[in-house]
């Protein structure tokens, strides 16, 4: 069993995010599991990318098509939340 957790808190399950986690807090977090995922698939760690197999390498994939559209998501809600705060200052 592992002594330490690396991940950050998830993303919640709905779509306003008022409690719990701000949205600016699980965007860095999501783009730091996406850098980390990304460094094992180029570069010195590329071999070891090659080397666990199609099926593996697909999956990881489809974990970092994940993470980018959460990422997204995320820039659009804080996007919108600027907005509305620039709205108001005028």
């Amino acid at each position: 069993m592992a002594d330490q957790i690396i991940a950050g808190q998830n993303s919640p399950t709905f779509h306003d995010a008022t409690w719990g986690p701000d949205a600016s807090d699980i965007l860095e977090n999501k783009l730091t599991q996406l850098q980390s995922l990304l460094h094992c698939c180029y570069g010195d760690e590329q071999e070891l990318f090659e080397a666990i197999g199609a099926r593996h390498r697909g999956n990881l994939m489809w974990i970092g098509a994940d993470l980018a559209e959460d990422i997204a998501r995320l820039t659009q809600q804080l996007l919108k939340r600027l907005r509305v705060l620039d709205q108001q200052k005028a």
